[in-house]
């Protein structure tokens, strides 16, 4: 008789952790700064001045190319009395604090304060901008709030090399088109839904029989990564043309999604886009969705891949994620168990499996955990 007590069958998340507004804060306050995050494309900062500024969860933050020609980034905050220093993006010769005039080098030294020569023993080289960790992969420019974060190689392990296999013009690439779409969801709730395909073949007609296989599709960890592969079918009927001889992964689909919120998608015909989740409360998220071209070029068919994923996949999936935010604030909701199939594959829930483990261990905090 075989009397070995099976393996505990893990479940969905607790609501609490998409609805409780004080978790959305310990989210802000510990999760979103000690882990890497999309700040934006390399190809904005082409010359020595040239910056652009973002927000990660309440913090404004801005990248600028200093004059050796490094990228650098910095929290958007003059260190005299806490302005602001830039907005949107442009170019500057100094950083200039439009409040007093607080003038800073690109590299973040203070040039000089108006009037310091009145005050013997003015600190001036102790002053200097609150600078983060930044890093450009393949183009695509990150940074971590955490100033001792180790690098995405040891986060992401492979992906770079991946990518570059996947996208062989890579370091060509510019944004062509940005797509925000604003869902009243959780951003957990819009990124689990991403980071699964067991809903694909009922909600994604036209991902599932125009794109993938979805008795193909699986995702597996690679380190704090979920990579997503599939075969792909119904190549000679895309809705634009397509080479597969043109280089080993011309007919090929796959993801890479980063946690906590960047995903690079690769479609076939080495197109690339991307998604970038930003989350605006513990209830509402925007998706940025990215599309790219060599050198930024014109292309009717990637603005037609755009507008036709907007209208399919994107809006479907709208509709998914607000009605299980609906749903988690029902009374009447209990988390039930997640199926995981040892095998993995497209019904299996083994990559969520993964992700709430990192959510939880995000959250560090043993009385909030089943």
């Amino acid at each position: 008789m075989n009397t070995r007590t099976p393996s505990p069958v893990p479940s969905a998340l607790d609501a609490r952790y998409y609805t409780d507004p004080e978790m959305y804060r310990r989210e802000c306050r510990g999760l979103f700064g000690s882990t890497w995050h999309f700040a934006g494309h390399a190809s904005a900062l082409e010359r020595a001045g040239d910056y652009f500024a973002f927000d990660i969860a309440g913090e404004s933050l801005f990248c600028i190319r200093d004059r050796a020609g490094g990228i650098r980034a910095f929290y958007n905050v003059c260190q005299h009395r806490a302005h602001e220093l830039v907005r949107g993006n442009g170019n500057c010769r100094f950083i200039v604090c439009p409040y007093h005039a607080w003038t800073y080098e690109l590299d973040g030294s203070l040039r000089g304060a108006a009037n310091q020569r009145a005050m013997p023993g003015f600190p001036k080289d102790r002053v200097r901008l609150a600078e983060v960790p930044v890093e450009n992969l393949c183009g695509f420019l990150f940074v971590n709030p955490d100033p001792d974060a180790r690098p995405m190689a040891d986060w992401f392990p492979g992906v770079e090399a991946e990518l570059r296999a996947f996208v062989p013009h890579i370091d060509r690439l510019k944004p062509l088109e940005w797509v925000d779409v604003d869902e009243a969801c959780n951003w957990k709730v819009s990124v689990e839904n991403y980071c699964e395909c067991y809903h694909c073949a009922l909600n994604h007609p036209t991902f599932s029989t125009g794109v993938i296989k979805p008795q193909t599709y699986d995702i597996r960890p690679q380190g704090y990564c979920l990579r997503h592969t599939t075969e792909c079918q119904n190549l000679d009927r895309m809705t634009y043309p397509i080479d597969p001889g043109a280089n080993p992964h011309a007919g090929s689909y796959s993801s890479w999604f980063l946690w906590p919120m960047f995903s690079f998608q690769v479609y076939p015909g080495n197109v690339l886009n991307t998604y970038h989740w930003r989350p605006r409360g513990v209830d509402r998220v925007t998706v940025r969705r990215g599309w790219y071209t060599i050198d930024g070029a014109e292309s009717d068919v990637i603005r037609r891949l755009a507008q036709q994923d907007r209208q399919t996949t994107v809006e479907e999936d709208v509709h998914l994620v607000e009605s299980v935010q609906r749903g988690l604030n029902s009374k009447g909701y209990r988390p039930g168990p997640l199926l995981i199939d040892p095998g993995g594959g497209v019904n299996s829930e083994h990559s969520l499996h993964a992700l709430h483990g990192w959510i939880r261990e995000a959250l560090d905090d043993d009385a909030v955990c089943e």
